[in-house]
């Protein structure tokens, strides 16, 4: 537990320090989303918020084989299919196990 508290805070302070205050995971999924994406808009609606985070938790589950991209649509959503059923897990177990995602995320995308 202490390794992955190690591993955590890096990828906390540069998000804090990038937006002045920590963001939720929530918050953390909607930014990988919209990097995904890569178009940025001033405005989303609460269904685009939505598709952004379900592309986000898509784009963090390919990395363990869960999801694999299929192709862009027309607009340049991304769009998944499931290769493999995401384990049922309480939701600590949940935020843990995609906190682990992001990490990998963030050391892969690091500017």
């Amino acid at each position: 537990m202490e390794d992955f508290a190690q591993r955590w805070k890096p990828i906390e302070e540069m998000l804090t320090e990038r937006f002045g205050k920590t963001p939720n995971m929530e918050a953390i999924l909607f930014l990988i989303g919209m990097n995904e994406l890569n178009n940025l808009k001033k405005k989303y609606s609460k269904e685009q918020k939505q598709d952004l985070m379900h592309v986000a938790v898509c784009t963090l589950l390919s990395q363990s084989g869960y999801f694999e991209l299929e192709g862009y649509d027309k607009d340049g959503w991304p769009h998944f299919r499931e290769v493999q059923p995401v384990p049922k897990m309480e939701m600590a177990e949940q935020e843990q196990f995609l906190k682990e995602h992001i990490i990998v995320y963030f050391n892969e995308h690091e500017d």
